[in-house]
């Protein structure tokens, strides 16, 4: 007797493929999910196969959503996060449970998250706190995290947002090289690297003193004030970031970059997930405490 094909959506098979969305390889789903690629890869061909159409464009950069993976991945979120919802109500007798991954800059990480971590993951015991701080901006409706801190006000209407602080800029420079600013000529100026071009302080810098004003580049504004400080130039640099390095100096180099609003985004349809929520609120609290300094 011939195997009558299947006609109806695995809802097993859609979270194996927002789980390959959020990832973008076969081996990171599979670690995520505990199990190995060939089960991935099989749970994707046979959610193709019912739905008539690839999900996926395979590339040698990973696998990126096809136009009919894009349209249904919003659904698949949906009902993984309902899942997810279930599941973690269920064991909330224990306290929230389970990972959250949370996308920031470095210098946010690093010089407001890290030193009150104490404070976020408090009493938290059954919760695993993950943070990206690479350039590329992580996608909150693909899964990709589940908590973001955005400069700049969302545009998106299917985020919860808070505005959790104001970043300030100014621009610095080591005391040695502050004192020479109007003596030697065009300054050397510190500046973001040339594949940081979404960022938009890179744009603000480059489109006032050109691509040619620069001696240093670095993504990290953490290296850009070591720069700095080294005496390798002048950087505009966030307030907090050059606050934590004492051999820096602000000086006087024209107005700098205007203050950025730094919201806290998450999916609307998962904020309230314990795990998610608890990180939140932390989160939140953290940045209470630090709103002056920012």
């Amino acid at each position: 007797m011939t195997e009558q094909k299947r006609t109806d959506v695995d809802w097993e098979d859609l979270r194996f493929f927002a789980a390959l969305a959020r990832h973008r390889s076969l081996s990171a789903t599979a670690r995520a999910l505990k199990v190995n690629h060939a089960t991935v890869a099989r749970r994707i061909a046979a959610l193709e196969s019912v739905l008539g159409f690839a999900l996926f464009e395979r590339r040698a950069d990973g696998y990126q959503l096809s136009r009919h993976g894009t349209a249904i991945l919003s659904e698949a979120g949906a009902m993984e996060s309902a899942a997810s919802a279930i599941r973690d109500r269920l064991a909330y007798t224990n306290g929230p449970s389970g990972r959250v991954r949370l996308t920031t800059t470095r210098s946010i990480a690093d010089l407001v998250i890290a030193p009150r971590l104490g404070d976020v993951l408090g009493g938290l015991a059954n919760v695993e706190l993950e943070i990206v701080t690479d350039i590329r901006v992580h996608s909150l409706a693909q899964r990709e995290a589940d908590i973001a801190l955005r400069l700049g006000h969302p545009k998106d209407s299917d985020l919860t947002g808070k505005r959790v602080a104001t970043i300030g800029y100014a621009f610095y420079a080591s005391k040695a090289a502050a004192e020479t600013v109007d003596e030697s000529g065009p300054a050397r100026l510190i500046g973001f690297d040339l594949d940081t071009d979404g960022v938009a302080e890179a744009r603000w810098l480059e489109t006032r003193f050109g691509r040619d004003a620069f001696t240093f580049r670095s993504s990290s504004n953490i290296v850009q004030a070591s720069a700095a400080a080294a005496g390798l130039g002048i950087a505009m640099l966030p307030r907090f970031v050059a606050e934590h390095n004492p051999a820096l100096v602000e000086i006087d180099y024209g107005e700098a970059m205007p203050d950025r609003e730094l919201w806290m985004l998450a999916p609307a349809n998962l904020v309230d997930i314990p795990r998610i929520r608890a990180i939140w609120d932390g989160l939140a609290q953290v940045f209470s405490a630090s709103r002056e300094r920012l």
